[in-house]
């Protein structure tokens, strides 16, 4: 029974995991918060993770009740992410394998979404909508790769998200996606968003920039409240992933919808989402905020399913890289 450590550090989220043969043994976390109106620099960011990644490799072995001898490998992020936390993260996960003498494997993060996400919920073959702050890609499996069928086409829609909140001066803790959720609950006029779908892909962009613009206006002239303006954007966006989403299950002939990443914590998307599969006959699955946000033990897992069927990364190839995309991995493990 393999057990796998897994280091997580690829954006604000650090995080250590342990799992071993599909249980989650220890999942702490951490998070570097800014103060209102600001987002979070990768320099800054990296010295947050340096700070606190050696207490979570010890409060990680201690919740799963292991010790070094008892883990089998060593998983981390290898990309795509900030290049500045995802080395500092790289460096101790090399380091740890060194010291332990236990093998290494470099995990993408969008795998260690996806796998999670069929760990947690037990969907078998879904058509998987990805949408964090880095990355929103409309996904499915094939031929041992997890082919990419619409994806944004600039920003990710929690970079869109986050960004609004900075106009805002919306409170980045817990999260700015998690404040606007709950102010866009309050809001009750939906303000005409520019809306763009491009054939399977989005543009976020525009969306974000037009808002940026007329936000102070409309609030000063009391055509809104924030509120509004939080519910209005939430729609539209969201409309857009579903539509997208929608197109490659009929594309696919899914039966299954799997929402991964930290803005599938939201509850109005998943919301949506579950009227669209109901329409079509399908089922929804999403997890919450422990498995949605990135974590270690997402990163353990994927670990876990690659040790499993023979995957190695050798010291000289253990590096990161902030584009690493979802279609490019060997998905060996399935089928």
């Amino acid at each position: 029974m393999p057990a796998v450590l897994g280091f997580e550090g690829s954006a604000n989220k650090i995080g250590v995991g342990v799992v071993r043969d599909g249980k989650v043994l220890a999942n702490p976390r951490r998070t570097y918060v800014t103060p209102p109106g600001t987002g979070f620099l990768p320099g800054d960011t990296a010295r947050h993770h340096r700070a606190v990644i050696l207490d979570l490799l010890r409060e990680a072995l201690t919740e799963a009740g292991l010790t070094s001898h008892d883990i089998d490998c060593i998983a981390y992020t290898k990309g795509p992410g900030m290049g500045a936390p995802l080395v500092s993260v790289a460096i101790v996960a090399r380091t740890v394998a060194q010291l332990w003498n236990k093998p290494l494997l470099g995990v993408n993060h969008c795998i260690g979404h996806i796998e999670m996400g069929r760990l947690i919920t037990g969907a078998t073959s879904p058509t998987v909508l990805y949408v964090s702050g880095g990355n929103t890609q409309v996904i499915a499996y094939s031929e041992r790769r997890y082919r990419i069928f619409g994806e944004t086409i600039d920003i990710a829609v929690g970079n869109c998200l986050d960004r609004f909140a900075r106009v805002l001066k919306i409170s980045n803790d817990p999260s700015p996606g998690y404040n606007i959720e709950q102010m866009a609950k309050r809001g009750k006029k939906l303000v005409e968003l520019p809306y763009t779908v491009k054939g399977m892909d989005v543009s976020f962009s525009g969306i974000l920039s037009f808002i940026e613009d007329v936000a102070q206006r409309m609030l000063a002239t009391g055509e809104c409240t924030p509120e509004d303006l939080c519910f209005s954007l939430q729609e539209t966006v969201f409309a857009m992933l579903v539509e997208i989403t929608e197109r490659a299950m009929a594309h696919c002939g899914s039966q299954e919808a799997l929402i991964v990443g930290g803005v599938g914590c939201n509850l109005r998307l998943q919301e949506m989402m579950e009227t669209m599969c109901q329409e079509r006959g399908a089922k929804l699955f999403a997890t919450d905020e422990r498995f949605c946000i990135d974590n270690g033990a997402m990163i353990a897992h994927a670990g876990w399913e690659m040790f499993q069927a023979g995957h190695r990364t050798p010291i000289r190839d253990s590096g990161i890289t902030q584009r690493y995309r979802t279609d490019e991995v060997e998905v060996t493990w399935r089928d």
